[in-house]
């Protein structure tokens, strides 16, 4: 039975375009057989204020884990619809933990953007803070649900779950989870999707009822061979979602579910409010997510960031940021031939910070070396 409602669903997969893919969810899979073969995908809510300010306010906090480069700034941005985490092409962007905001109706949506979840050679590796393991605890101990991202899309490591995520769910297994299978627009094969829903989540989902479990007999043989293999999967995932972080794809449902599941209480930010991250601190950020995208290896990991200056005037945002390099060499390799390069970075910060504040920005990106300046 569930497996003919995951291939009625499938199939609906593949009579969209793959730059339009539906939602797959094991909530709607029991419907899914009674839809029509032209099915338009969920509109995405926009954030807006409050309509009836008299209505009781409900809010759901979700706290995003997973390892580095699964898409999970990604997948906040374009949830909430507005670009308030830096990206990047390379792991380790995301250093601490940020909340996104979104408000639509009487419902206050906040998502808590984590460090990927690294070991201990992965910090001394990418010179991170000690800190750095502990961002995301505090996260999940003020969230309502954990929504976990997975890279769908990796044939190396989609079929099975890191294990600091595996420690992290069972750490805080009081607190309800959801799938979320991150980049399968990279995926042509329908099956392997199924495939990797029912790996994934240890073939526990059903459609009749979300979040339970089949009722099996368990072999106290099998379950002793069991303890000497690594665990992989988590029986306990309320949902799956199937969705494409960077096209939006999917993402409108997988919002109108977490609405559904947000609590009666006061919102903790105000309706016009996108996160709470100073504009500072995200100006900052900006910049390191950049100079990871335009230099190679471990380079930007070695670079240090400092706002020297911000200001608006009349609308205008001008800032400037000082890049400390360790070496003439990376300051000359980061400037590039005329300060080609440099001038290249700033321009698409600066394009960065338009879209994210909504106004006018004057940026100036600086580098020094060994006390010699040298600015965009």
């Amino acid at each position: 039975m569930r497996y003919n409602l995951f291939v009625s669903a499938l199939k609906l997969l593949n009579s969209t375009k793959n730059h339009n893919l539906l939602v797959v969810n094991v909530r709607s899979l029991t419907g899914a057989a009674q839809t029509s073969d032209a099915v338009a995908p969920a509109t995405r809510l926009p954030p807006v204020e409050a309509e009836n300010p008299g209505e009781e306010q409900r809010s759901l906090h979700v706290a995003v884990i997973g390892v580095p480069n699964v898409g999970k700034s990604t997948f906040i941005n374009n949830t909430v619809n507005h670009r308030v985490c830096p990206t990047s092409a390379k792991v380790h962007t995301t250093r601490k933990s940020s909340s996104a905001i979104c408000t639509t109706g009487q419902t206050q949506l906040v998502f808590y953007d984590t460090p990927g979840l690294v070991t201990q050679h992965e910090i001394r590796k990418h010179h991170l803070d000690q800190n750095f393991k502990s961002a995301y605890r505090h996260a999940i101990q003020h969230a309502d649900i954990i929504a976990v991202v997975h890279d769908a899309s990796n044939g190396w490591t989609r079929k099975e779950l890191h294990p600091t995520v595996l420690d992290t769910l069972k750490a805080y297994s009081n607190l309800p989870s959801f799938l979320v299978l991150n980049k399968i627009d990279a995926l042509k094969s329908k099956r392997t999707l199924l495939d990797l829903i029912k790996t994934l989540t240890n073939d526990t989902l059903t459609a009749g009822k979300r979040g339970a479990a089949r009722n099996t007999v368990v072999d106290p043989l099998a379950k002793e061979v069991r303890l000497n293999k690594r665990e992989t999967t988590w029986s306990h995932f309320s949902d799956v979602f199937l969705v494409s972080a960077l096209t939006g794809s999917g993402l409108p449902e997988l919002q109108n579910y977490l609405v559904g599941q947000a609590k009666p209480r006061a919102w903790k930010y105000p309706a016009d409010k996108r996160t709470d991250s100073s504009p500072e601190a995200q100006i900052v950020e900006s910049v390191r997510a950049r100079l990871l995208d335009y230099l190679p290896q471990e380079i930007p990991y070695n670079l240090k960031c400092d706002l020297e200056y911000y200001s608006v005037e009349k609308n205008v945002i001008y800032t400037s940021v000082q890049v400390q390099c360790p070496t003439t060499r990376i300051e000359r390799l980061i400037c590039g031939e005329g300060n080609g390069k440099l001038r290249q970075i700033t321009e698409r910060v600066t394009s960065d910070l338009v879209e994210m504040f909504g106004q006018a920005v004057s940026l100036t990106i600086s580098t020094v070396s060994k006390g010699k300046k040298t600015a965009s």
